[in-house]
């Protein structure tokens, strides 16, 4: 998968104009990415279209007009670009209790090593975590999770084989089957690369 380019990113005036369908368009988008394992964690598989969103987030918040600052922040978020052999994930952990998040992000150190994608019914591939977001004590609560796969889990992923994520920490124990529409979504960008170039336009211009 391409990273998102200089060219893809819209002006400042145009994004305001277009800021709300644009929203509108990607909470849709993302509908077909994310996947709830359990009540407090969700995975949302990351394409060039949500990439693209949190760029031009970032550049309307932060006011970055400059093209230096709009390839510093390029260069941050593409890191969250699948690579052609992988499925690169955001986990998002949930706290409702808000008197409760120390302790809860606490009890899940150590949750790098139990999660795992299941493809089928024989295939496990242990999620790799990105470093430095966790330490003895917590956990941050955005984690940013991959999980590479060989050319035969790949070619089975692109042909629509069942997928499953499973996180089996002693404190948080939960497993989930991708959505239909999930599993369809990245079975199709795997098949062809287009496909992740046609959800940034769709996401984009709304065509």
């Amino acid at each position: 998968m391409r990273p998102v380019a200089i060219e893809d990113i819209l002006g400042r005036e145009r994004y305001a104009s277009h800021r709300e369908a644009i929203r509108r368009r990607i909470i849709a988008h993302k509908q077909q990415r994310r996947v709830a394992v359990g009540e407090q964690m969700t995975f949302l598989f990351e394409d060039r279209a949500t990439v693209w969103y949190q760029v031009q987030e970032v550049l309307w918040v932060e006011h970055i007009t400059d093209l230096d600052g709009m390839r510093e922040e390029l260069g941050v978020y593409n890191a969250l670009v699948p690579a052609p052999s992988e499925l690169s994930s955001t986990l998002l952990i949930a706290i409702d209790d808000e008197r409760r998040v120390r302790e809860e992000l606490q009890r899940l150190v150590g949750i790098d090593g139990y999660v795992r994608l299941e493809v089928g019914s024989d295939a496990r591939v242990a999620g790799v975590f990105e470093a430095g977001r966790q330490t003895d004590e917590k956990v941050s609560s955005v984690q940013y999770v991959r999980f590479p796969l060989d050319a035969d889990l790949c070619a089975r992923v692109a042909t629509g084989a069942p997928l499953a994520l499973a996180v089996d920490h002693p404190n948080y124990r939960a497993r989930a089957s991708f959505p239909d529409v999930v599993r369809a979504s990245i079975a199709a960008e795997l098949a062809d690369s287009a496909v992740a170039d046609r959800a940034l336009r769709e996401v984009r211009d709304g065509s």
